[in-house]
């Protein structure tokens, strides 16, 4: 940890069943440092989508202490769980785009949500369409996108509120070699300005592209490393 950095969220002994199954997650214990840059990695059924819907608060552990922004998210109140969820910035897998709203629409929603005026939500919507390569496609409906285009609108969305937490599940399975690295840039722009990242991801070839990132292996539901290091990655 950086000398004077905080964690901006804590796991301890953290737990997570689904049903009457066995455990999904298993004594996970680790901390994401405010303004560091993670990547999540580990086999298909590692864990890695159940992890990140504990951070992104779609999910409540079984045991165990979750604590996020300084306060216990476990016994959080559901009258606080939006406040805290407009913190956070999530790109999915499947992209959950609003099916009736254009690419510009999606993008906007967060800024709408947040109480922007309407005059300040062109400008950046626009720049982040331009971004992600879709100006073209503003006033597309998701059902007319590619795959690889919903996946560039879900995470323009995802980021332009500057969110305190990004978490991004799997965000370049869908586009490219060459959109991946520039969604990764956008990425690794966002971080600079403070905003913590976590992508979980199979394409260990990106792991390098961010020197400073540190990584957090999942294996069959626990932690491999339970101190997330930054160290060089072996591919192949």
């Amino acid at each position: 940890m950086r000398p004077g950095a905080a964690n901006i969220v804590q796991f301890e002994n953290v737990g997570l069943r689904y049903g009457g199954g066995t455990e999904t997650l298993s004594d996970i214990s680790f901390g994401l440092e405010a303004g560091a840059f993670y990547f999540l990695t580990g086999a298909s059924g590692a864990g890695k989508s159940s992890l990140l819907r504990l951070i992104y608060l779609a999910q409540r552990p079984s045991r165990g202490l979750i604590r996020m922004f300084g306060e216990d998210v476990v016994t959080l109140p559901r009258a606080r769980m939006p406040g805290f969820r407009r913190r956070i910035g999530t790109v999915f897998q499947d992209f959950r785009l609003i099916p009736h709203l254009s690419a510009y629409e999606n993008i906007a929603l967060p800024l709408r949500v947040n109480g922007v005026a309407e005059a300040d939500i062109d400008t950046p919507v626009r720049e982040m369409l331009d971004w992600v390569g879709l100006s073209a496609r503003a006033h597309a409906r998701p059902a007319t996108l590619s795959g690889g285009e919903q996946q560039r609108v879900a995470i323009a969305r995802a980021v332009i509120g500057r969110p305190e937490i990004l978490v991004a599940d799997e965000p370049t399975g869908n586009v490219d070699p060459e959109m991946a690295e520039r969604l990764l840039y956008l990425f690794v722009a966002l971080n600079k300005l403070g905003t913590t990242i976590l992508v979980a991801t199979h394409d260990l070839h990106l792991v390098p592209r961010v020197p400073n990132a540190q990584i957090i292996r999942l294996d069959n539901g626990r932690l491999s490393n339970p101190t997330p290091q930054a160290e060089p990655l072996r591919i192949g």
